[in-house]
């Protein structure tokens, strides 16, 4: 059975630190995206590697702690203006209405968006149904549960 989600909402993102952020589910996204800065790719004992700080210093998440994934992908991903950009992508994983998913993330500077995270059609397949009128459904949930 489906899981009804709502238009915004608040998730966690335990291997990313993260606890209550808000997200933007966008349907007409294909992947999901978490807003980072200095994101650049690195070689280490002659390893690559991707590192990248999520979100930036006038976010009220902002911890200036420095990630580093060994696996990761690059992909080119066209945004809602229409222009394609390279992108970096991880998984790790979301913790949303009490379940753990694995989630893949396109790492992207998303500074003037209202919404940190977004989660695309790719990761909402087969999960989630969206009511458009709704939101928080996963935030009140857990906080009813807490």
């Amino acid at each position: 059975m489906k899981i009804t989600i709502g238009r915004s909402d608040k998730a966690d993102f335990p291997e990313l630190s993260l606890l209550d952020i808000d997200i933007k589910v966008d349907s007409g996204a294909y992947t999901s995206s978490i807003h980072c800065s200095n994101i650049k790719e690195i070689t280490k004992n002659g390893e690559s590697l991707i590192q990248f700080t999520l979100l930036d210093p006038e976010h009220p998440f902002y911890n200036n702690k420095q990630f580093t994934f060994k696996n990761y992908a690059s992909k080119i991903v066209k945004s809602s203006n229409g222009i394609s950009e390279m992108r970096f992508r991880i998984q790790t994983k979301i913790t949303i209405f009490n379940q753990t998913f694995p989630i893949y993330l396109t790492l992207s500077e998303r500074k003037d968006m209202k919404f940190p995270v977004l989660l695309g059609r790719k990761f909402l397949n087969k999960k989630f149904v969206i009511d458009t009128v709704k939101k928080n459904l996963s935030h009140k949930l857990k906080n009813k549960n807490t």
